[in-house]
């Protein structure tokens, strides 16, 4: 679908600020949410909004269908008389500019557990009422979803593969057993579940009423380790223990010269399409649910997707196989009406990926840093080449900041030489005609003035923030995601320049 001239930021809620070890969706969203309105922002992008578990990634989620527990606001959960100030004494002083994730889930979820104990007295009857609604209209996957949660706190966080084969197969016999054995666990993860989207459905309604849409995020895989695959068998490919027969990842590219080895077992995707593709099916009706818009991570993946062997440490060793193609968004297209998705074309695309694209009018992105490289794709990144139908960005999470970027050096963790580097910088000052002083500046005005429909900008380029800010760098398993800014950071300067740019380049509401 076509998508109207519009610019945004991507900021992921864990990066808000706030006095709780992580960014929540409570009043400091609220206060971001006005912060787009004031300069025109009619978007508001962020990373995948399902539970996190190893290494933190909102790519590697226990539940697709689920919402983060940690963005929960203690300030929302008090104003609806379900927590008490009392109960927060003694809660950990966290750092103000990043996310400790274990003591912070430690020290989170333990405040939350007393939410969930008090909620059958404490929730008003309406709260009560809405309480019994959210969980029937979503059993299909939130039974599931509670019940693996209660199992693998049971057996010590291990994957399920490691369970009593009668779990790990999902005997009737034995899940009946356990729903018996933790019903009030299980109940706390439905309650969870509940007041996530209560808070969260709140936040989207007050962005809605300023024109702000969420554009929302699904990795195209999910997790192994998940209650997806572990509900769902036969619709992967899965050895008779459990255990991935091939996973998913893509060979050697700009972040990575081995590829990135992403682990996540690969769609069967025969079976999917025995079965009317209903899976796919609820996944989207799901997060069209909480979302505007939907951007699917390695949507290539769809045309053909690189398979690895199971057991193998890189992705070198892989293969191109043929995946459900247009097939797969013609039945949802049929079934949905209305796809408004955006295509993560980035890496090795191929004209049938381009193809696919176009056909269901899905715009692909832009990345505005990878317009200055010696790869084949760098002319297709320039502005002059953009088509109308594209979302352009200065940089991903998956990116370096710009400015941290543009300084960058030759060294462990680069895919570039000193020599690459110092071309590309001479090719980046002499194309924008600057100094580079203020080159988060300069790219932000170059993609809001492009001709694509669609800007956005990650908050740490707005604010001009170096390498310190980055959010991710793939193939690094530690130290990711956990940045967060400060209001002091967001500058009346730049509150008024980002107006501008906004306004003077057609992109306002």
């Amino acid at each position: 679908m076509k998508f109207e001239r519009a610019s945004g930021v991507l900021l992921h809620p864990t990066s808000l600020p706030g006095p709780y070890g992580i960014g929540e969706i409570g009043p400091e969203a609220y206060r971001f949410a006005d912060f787009l309105h004031s300069t025109g922002q009619k978007l508001w992008q962020i990373l995948p909004l399902g539970p996190t578990s190893y290494g933190d990634s909102p790519y590697q989620s226990p539940s697709t269908f689920a919402g983060n527990p940690l963005w929960i606001s203690f300030d929302l959960l008090i104003k609806d008389k379900l927590l008490s100030r009392s109960q927060l004494k003694g809660f950990p002083a966290f750092p103000a500019d990043k996310v400790d994730f274990g003591p912070v889930i430690v020290a989170r979820m333990g405040i939350l557990r007393k939410v969930c104990e008090g909620f059958s007295q404490k929730a008003s009857a309406e709260l009560q009422a809405e309480f019994q609604a959210f969980c029937a209209h979503n059993a299909y996957w939130l039974d599931d979803y509670a019940l693996f949660s209660a199992l693998k706190d049971a057996h010590g966080g291990v994957p399920w593969t490691q369970w009593e084969p009668e779990l790990g197969r999902r005997d009737p016999a034995a899940l009946q057993a356990a729903r018996e054995t933790y019903a009030a666990e299980i109940r706390n993860v439905h309650v969870i579940q509940f007041l996530f989207e209560h808070q969260w459905k709140r936040l989207r309604a007050y962005c809605a009423a300023r024109r702000i849409h969420f554009v929302g995020d699904i990795p195209i895989f999910v997790a192994h380790d998940s209650a997806d695959v572990w509900a769902n068998q036969g619709l992967f490919f899965l050895k008779p223990d459990g255990q991935p027969s091939v996973v998913a990842g893509v060979p050697p590219d700009y972040f990575s010269a081995t590829g990135q080895l992403w682990g996540n077992p690969l769609y069967n995707w025969e079976a999917h399409k025995a079965q009317n593709y209903d899976w796919w099916m609820a996944r989207l009706r799901r997060i069209f649910e909480l979302v505007d818009i939907v951007r699917i991570d390695h949507f290539r993946g769809f045309e053909a997707y690189w398979e690895i062997p199971g057991g193998e440490t890189t992705a070198i060793k892989g293969r191109w196989v043929k995946g459900p193609d247009q097939h797969l968004f013609d039945v949802l297209l049929r079934r949905m009406g209305s796809l408004p998705i955006i295509a993560e074309d980035l890496g090795v695309i191929t004209p049938p990926v381009e193809a696919l694209r176009d056909k269901f009018e899905f715009p692909g992105m832009r990345i505005l840093q990878f317009a200055f490289g010696n790869d084949d794709r760098a002319d297709e990144f320039r502005p002059e080449s953009y088509p109308a139908h594209c979302c352009v960005y200065t940089g991903t999470h998956d990116n370096d900041t710009t400015v941290g970027w543009f300084r960058s050096e030759a060294g462990p963790g680069s895919t570039r030489t000193a020599e690459e580097i110092a071309a590309e910088r001479r090719m980046i000052l002499d194309y924008l005609r600057t100094d580079g002083h203020e080159i988060q500046w300069d790219l932000i005005s170059l993609g809001s003035r492009s001709n694509a429909n669609t800007f956005v900008v990650p908050l740490q380029d707005l604010l001009g923030l170096g390498s310190e800010a980055r959010m991710n760098t793939p193939g690094v398993a530690g130290g990711n995601w956990q940045w967060r800014f400060s209001w002091d950071q967001v500058t009346d300067a730049i509150r008024d320049r980002f107006a501008y740019v906004t306004r003077s380049t057609g992109r306002t509401h």
